[in-house]
């Protein structure tokens, strides 16, 4: 009888470890498909982004050929922060960053490597480098 009674605890017990290994290996599923919904989401915003980039490219020469746009240029840059996108700053004087920038000319003679000029504006996407901006750079 008591044998009986310490093969059906065993029993339990082993049940009860399934149980729990079964619940757990359930939870670590559910997490990883969590994970992969969210990096794919990610993926198919950054594509987005990314596909928008020679769309951004016409808004920013509308917007400097045609000062009645200027008002939606504050617009534009907010409606990019709320995507996580942000301009590189590329404005003439920046000392140049083969990080940032991709020079496609450079003039003069000296030491220091600054931005002349903008040819195509660069941009972050959470904080990295999405796309560097095309560049003129001046030694001075």
């Amino acid at each position: 009888m008591k044998e009986k009674k310490v093969q059906e605890d065993n029993r339990i017990v082993e049940l009860t470890n399934d149980l729990q290994r079964t619940r757990a290996d359930f939870e670590n599923f559910r997490k990883q498909v969590e994970n992969q919904k969210e990096n794919e989401r990610k993926a198919a915003k950054l594509a987005t982004v990314f596909k928008m980039l020679p769309l951004l490219d016409d808004m920013d020469r509308a917007i400097l050929s045609y000062e009645e746009l200027k008002p939606l240029e504050k617009t534009l840059i907010k409606t990019l922060n709320d995507l996580g996108l942000e301009k590189i700053d590329s404005s003439e004087g920046v000392e140049f960053n083969p990080d940032l920038f991709d020079a496609v000319m450079v003039e003069g003679e000296g030491e220091k490597e600054v931005v002349s000029e903008t040819l195509r504006p660069g941009y972050y996407y959470e904080k990295e480098v999405l796309r560097p901006a095309m560049v003129k750079v001046k030694k001075v």
